[in-house]
Order: C-alpha cells, then structure tokens, then sequence
C-alpha cells in the first residue's frame, strides 16, 4: 500500500468504517511508516481531544478583528503574480548587468 491510498482511507480507518482485509493492509502499513503513523496518531488524537468540545460564539470586537485580517492578507493569486514579477524585474536587471 502507497502512503497516498493510506491517506485516501484515513478517515474511513478512523471511523471504523472498513472490511478486515482494507483495514488490516492499512495496520500493516502503519506498522512500518512512520510518516502514515505520525499523521493517523495525530489525526486520532486530535479527533479525541475535540469530540466533546462545543462550540461558543466569538466575541463581537475578536470576529471584527480576525475578519479584518483575511481581508489584509493578499490573495495567494496575488501573492503569486507579485513574486513572479519581482522574479521578471529581477531576471531583467540581471541579463541587462550581464551584457555591459
């Protein structure tokens, strides 16, 4: 088994959800990577540490803020395009010292 189909099966293996034979190809797995063992410990423990968590409300001034700060964020596309630029401007000024 790939460490992308253990992903793929992850939650289904969390939720009991499997026959024997996927879930004893995904334990067999688990038994030799690390990484899969890391991420499905993780995924476990978390699920434990949330499962009886409820849920409150945000206070009215913290949204505001939080709100406020995605939109001050730019947009990965964004990000993107101005990286590519700088990359552009500086492969310019490069070439450009490189031919005097």
């Amino acid at each position: 088994m790939k460490c992308s189909e253990f992903l793929q099966e992850l939650t289904n293996y969390l939720d009991g959800a499997l026959d024997d034979r996927t879930k004893s190809e995904l334990e067999d797995h688990l038994a030799w990577c690390h990484n899969c063992y890391v991420v499905c410990d993780t995924t476990k423990k978390t699920i434990e540490i949330y499962r009886d968590s409820e849920l409150y409300e945000l206070p009215d001034d913290l949204r505001t803020r939080l709100r406020s700060a995605g939109r001050a964020c730019p947009t990965p596309r964004a990000t993107t395009r101005a990286t590519a630029r700088r990359i552009r401007r500086g492969s310019t000024a490069a070439a450009a010292r490189a031919s005097r």
